[in-house]
Parts: C-alpha cells; sequence; structure tokens
C-alpha cells in the first residue's frame, strides 16, 4: 500500500507493545511507522512468558484482571494468525499453571485466594500436596497444596517479538532504527518526533510504547505521563533432559520467603526461573546474589533443578506505572497516546492492548475495556 511520506501514526518503542500496536493498526489502514534502534529487543527478551491473569490476580484488581483475561482469550488466535502470515513460530502452548503452597501459611494464603477465585466466578482446582506432585512429579516432597488453573498458559517473549517483526514488515510498517531524541510538539500538539541522526518524522498521532522510559522522551510537556520506572527482575534459563519424559509440563509457581517464583518449561527444553524485583533505577546488571536466590527458591520448590546445566543468566526492566497497571490510550497532549506501564503483565496484555490502541487510532473512540487504564487517572483533578 502506497503512503505520504508522513504516516498516520508513528510508534515510539518497538517492544512487543510498540510492535503490536503498529501491526494491528497497519491492518486498519493506517500508515505506521515505528521509531527504535533495535526493533524486538525490550523487557519481553527476558521475561518468561507466563499468560496467567488468573493465578497473578491480587486484591483490589479486578479490572486488571477483566483486562488481563480479554487478552488470554486472544491469544491462541493472536498466535496463529502470527505464524501463518510469518511462518515463525511464537512458541505459544496451551499449558495450564499449578501455584504451590510450602508451608502452611502459603497453604492458608492460597486458600484465601481461591476463595476469591470462586466469588469472582474464576476456574482454578484446590489440590492437596500429593495431587499437585501426582501433575508434576519433581516437585519436593513438602508441597503442601496448591491451586491448577487450566487456563493460565504460555508464550515465549523472544519468538513472540521475532515474528511481530516480520508482520509488522509484511504489513508495510516503515521502520526508523534510532534513538527517539525529542517529541515534537507543534501548536500544542504532538507532531512526532526527532532522532539521533536529526532527522525529523511527522506524524498525525504518536503513540508512547518506550516501557520504562515512555515519560523520559526529551520534548514531553510535564504532567503528560506520570512517572514510568523501571523495576528490575533477573532471570535464569536452564535446560531440561528430555530422554526420560518432561521434567515440567506446565508452568509452577510459588512464593518463597516472600517473593513470587516461577518455573516455565518450554517445548524445546529450556526452562526459564524468575524473577527477582528490584528497585534499582535502569541498572540491568546481573548479580550473584540475584542468581543465586532465584537458584535456592527454586531448588527448595523443585529440587532435581540444581542438577540442570544452566545456560543463560539475564535481567530486564519491567515498566511499572504508579498503581502497576498500564498507561493505554490518549493522553493530556493532543495527539500523543500511550501503550505502556504494563509492570509484569507485558507479554500477557499484547493482544488487547494492540487491538485497543488500534480501534482507537482508527476511529478516534477508545474501546470501553480500557477505560480504567487511561494516562488521565493520573491527571490532577480540578478544583471545584
Amino acid at each position: 500500500m502506497a503512503h505520504s511520506d508522513a504516516p498516520d501514526v508513528l510508534v515510539v518503542g518497538g517492544g512487543i507493545i510498540g510492535l503490536g500496536v503498529a501491526w494491528r493498526s497497519a491492518q486498519r489502514g493506517l500508515a505506521v511507522a515505528l521509531v527504535d534502534p533495535r526493533p524486538g529487543g525490550g523487557a519481553a527478551r527476558v521475561a518468561a512468558g507466563m499468560l496467567a491473569p488468573v493465578t497473578e490476580l491480587q486484591y483490589g484488581e479486578e479490572p486488571l484482571l477483566r483486562l488481563g483475561m480479554a487478552s488470554n482469550e486472544r491469544y491462541a488466535a493472536f498466535a496463529a494468525e502470527l505464524t501463518e502470515l510469518t511462518g515463525l513460530d511464537t512458541g505459544y502452548r496451551a499449558t495450564g499453571t499449578l501455584a504451590v503452597a510450602l508451608d502452611s501459611d502459603d497453604r492458608a494464603e492460597l486458600r484465601e485466594l481461591h476463595a476469591f477465585h470462586g466469588r469472582l466466578g474464576l476456574a482454578s482446582e484446590w489440590l492437596t500436596g500429593r495431587e499437585c506432585r501426582r501433575l508434576e512429579p519433581m516437585l519436593a516432597p513438602g508441597v503442601r497444596g496448591g491451586l491448577h488453573v487450566a487456563e493460565d498458559h504460555q508464550v515465549d517473549g523472544r519468538r513472540l517479538a521475532a515474528a511481530l517483526v516480520a508482520a509488522c514488515e509484511r504489513a508495510g510498517v516503515v521502520f526508523h532504527r534510532a534513538e527517539a531524541a525529542e517529541l515534537l510538539v507543534e501548536g500544542g500538539r504532538a507532531a512526532g518526533v526527532r532522532l539521533s541522526t536529526g532527522e525529523r518524522v511527522t506524524a498525525g498521532r504518536t503513540v508512547l510504547a518506550a516501557g520504562s522510559r515512555s515519560h523520559l522522551l526529551p520534548g514531553l510537556p510535564t504532567g503528560v505521563l506520570p512517572a514510568v520506572r523501571p523495576v528490575k527482575g533477573q532471570v535464569l534459563r536452564l535446560r531440561m533432559p528430555t530422554a526420560h519424559g518432561p521434567f515440567l509440563s506446565r508452568n509452577v509457581r510459588a512464593v518463597v520467603r516472600g517473593q513470587h517464583l516461577y518455573l516455565v518449561p518450554r517445548a524445546d527444553g529450556e526452562l526459564v526461573v524468575g524473577a527477582t524485583t528490584e528497585e534499582l533505577g535502569h541498572d540491568t546488571t546481573v548479580t550473584a546474589g540475584g542468581v543465586y536466590e532465584l537458584l535456592r527458591d527454586a531448588h527448595e520448590l523443585v529440587p532435581g533443578i540444581t542438577e540442570l546445566p544452566l545456560v543463560e543468566t539475564g535481567a530486564g526492566l519491567r515498566p511499572g506505572s504508579p498503581d502497576n497497571a498500564p498507561l493505554l490510550g490518549p493522553t493530556a497532549l493532543d495527539g500523543l497516546a500511550a501503550a505502556t506501564g504494563h509492570y509484569r503483565n507485558g507479554v500477557l496484555l499484547t493482544p488487547v492492548t494492540a487491538d485497543l490502541l488500534a480501534d482507537y487510532l482508527a476511529t478516534g473512540e477508545l474501546p470501553p475495556l480500557a477505560a480504567d487504564f487511561t494516562p488521565a487517572r493520573f491527571t490532577p483533578k480540578a478544583a471545584a
């Protein structure tokens, strides 16, 4: 499709959120450009890729649950469409998740969560420790019980990013492989960005999808976006044996010493273990302490894990908003929309974010599902 030099939409940020928005917007017939020095990078390259809206649920997060479940319901078709278009596998697997308790306090907390699921009409099954070990024989003998959620699944963030880059290319998205150096504001309206090369890229609408750096773009007026803080997560990748059946067959998660731990087994034999939660700015150093804590806690959950080869360590930055829920839709600056602040749920929320932002960009109307997540919720209310 031929387009003029100035696109309808300019997406700033080429992680999976920005790529998803660009792809879906191009499918709606919009001329789309995307600015990122390395499209397909970002936090998803480190993320384990659990699609777990039910087991990730916290009290008071019912709107986020609805958004997550809506995205989870779209995932199978979203992944299948990407594979059909690009020939690339996204690693989507309908595995389910088993959340287990290692002591009586954890068991009581999981029991409360199970009751909460029941009040919300969510499908989760309470299992005894023996039933948990029947599903996953490698679990520690001391497991006291758990919740099995069959509809929580997984995807490979790296494969998903590669497929989204290819899908964007096929849809005609123009890539500017450079840093966005400054937001251009003309006549009180976002007009595009100036690149680190000095080139100006103007557009009808601009979408900030730059993760934890979204609010740091020079030229962005004060107060348009709240601070989106980086939350560091260190992750390990191990190699599971394949000769005698699966080491683990589904996502397994637990709270160990007050820290959330998860193990995500891939179909290719990779086992992802994560993740630490560290408020250390934009530092992405892998530390001996972080690796030790993850292996120590994982060993308590699955003792055999310390016999596996450790093939990679990494650290990424989750973009956390002030309430740890995403910023979706128009900002206080005309012509500028946000798609950031997804915190722990960036991979999960990619399909629904892409759909909601593409709908808004194509029609000018934000779908009701995004109403609880607009940046306006952080705008101080005018005095009566």
